[in-house]
């Protein structure tokens, strides 16, 4: 069970959390929780730390930050107790989560669960700070933004355990965001392709990084709300379901475009632009280049907004050594994206996609597909209206029975 960060705010969410975990204790289940920090804790953090050093030290940093999940543990720990039950807190490293040596984007390479199992067969509700672990070199590490979701896919792993609960905010995964698109529909289910998607194209329900385990190692997972008893979303296999054509629509604003002019049209040149980018840890997505012209072309390519300072001064240099002849950046962009695995046999969706942003005015400025997505950059102004659009054009308010299509359903859990 993992509750993310408004789930655990204060103390009476805190006292809420404590009492669905004992309940699932009651019901004969063996549980290991795994806990956000409170609220907007590791942001006050973060702000304390640069309040001290422009650039904080990366291992100092995640020493620092570290430290609110254990306090929603040690808290949770607590209150269980007080209910009459007997828990133990543990800090990623006690939990026996070994990282790479990567500090704030550190990667799971073991779960070494020894004293977790030992804690289990004593009869105890293990609670486990999420977002952190312990590195090769033996330093504290962070997994980056979300991370507890990947602890708990990874605890998951490491315990066989039937399913790994998300416990969030909202009711599961919806068609697009309930809190721009108000006739948004919850999904009983959906492949880990298309979450996958969903996840990359800025889907907040769940990490990438923990929806790409999940898939790797077939541990099912149930994004639910932590405020309500109701069944949320499952995300499975594929085979176990009946796919509708679309399941749903991500958007990202915090995505920036930049362009790279009058690049030479030969080759080589685009591998020299792309590669001080990667190795200095920009992450690009959508790239298209411009049809040559008197030897020459344009390269545009997207990427998150926070990367743009770092992007900029690679690409002064870059510039110079490949011959461009300018480059601009442009933050005022956003991402809509459609995903559904049952895109693949339908040609007719991209076409719609198209038409139902023409008919909206809104211009489309790059385009990236796969076989069960298709984004669309344009302007951040109409981002919302476009979200909107789309959702109604494909009827994703209406449940997949009511369109004549065939349901998202899943098996459910073995009771």
């Amino acid at each position: 069970m993992k509750f993310g960060g408004t789930s655990v705010a204060d103390t009476e969410r805190l006292k809420a959390v404590a009492k669905r975990i004992v309940s699932a204790r009651e019901q004969g289940e063996r549980v290991v929780a795994v806990l956000s920090a409170m609220g907007d804790s590791t942001d006050d953090l973060l702000s304390l730390a640069y309040e001290m050093s422009p650039r904080p030290e990366p291992r100092e940093l995640d020493m620092l930050i570290s430290v609110g999940e254990r306090i929603s543990c040690a808290l949770a720990a607590m209150a269980i107790h007080d209910l009459g039950y007997k828990a133990i807190s543990l800090t990623g490293s006690q939990a026996g989560i070994v990282t790479d040596t990567t500090h704030g984007k550190a990667k799971i390479v073991d779960v070494r669960a020894t004293r977790i199992h030992e804690a289990l067969d004593a009869g105890l509700i293990v609670l486990v700070a999420g977002f952190q672990g312990v590195s090769t070199d033996f330093d504290i590490t962070t997994l980056g933004r979300g991370g507890s979701d990947t602890t708990a896919v990874a605890l998951a792993v490491a315990l066989g355990a039937e399913v790994c609960e998300i416990y969030t905010d909202v009711d599961g995964v919806f068609t697009a965001d309930p809190r721009v698109v108000h006739g948004a529909r919850k999904l009983h289910a959906v492949s880990y392709e298309e979450m996958l998607e969903l996840s990359a194209c800025g889907s907040k329900v769940l990490m990438l990084r923990a929806v790409e385990l999940a898939r790797s190692q077939c541990v099912r997972l149930h994004v639910r709300s932590s405020f309500s008893g109701d069944e949320g979303t499952w995300i499975e296999r594929e085979e176990a379901m009946e796919q509708a054509i679309i399941s749903g629509i991500a958007h990202d604003s915090s995505e920036a475009k930049v362009t790279i002019f009058g690049v030479p049209d030969r080759p080589g040149v685009a591998a020299r632009v792309f590669r001080p980018l990667a190795d200095a840890g920009v992450r690009v997505d959508m790239i298209v280049q411009n049809v040559s012209s008197d030897g020459r072309t344009d390269i545009s390519f997207t990427l998150p907004e926070d990367d743009l300072p770092t992007a900029e001064r690679v690409l002064a240099t870059v510039g110079d050594e490949v011959g461009s002849q300018g480059m601009k950046s442009d933050p005022d962009v956003a991402r809509i994206s459609l995903v559904g695995a049952g895109m693949k046999s339908d040609p007719a969706v991209v076409a719609d996609m198209f038409d139902v942003l023409a008919d909206a005015g809104i211009n489309i400025e790059i385009i990236s597909t796969s076989s069960i997505r298709i984004s669309c950059l344009i302007r951040s102004a109409r981002l919302e209206d476009a979200v909107r659009a789309v959702h109604d054009r494909f009827g994703l308010s209406e449940s997949p029975l009511e369109k004549g299509e065939s349901s998202v359903t899943s098996a459910l859990p073995p009771d």
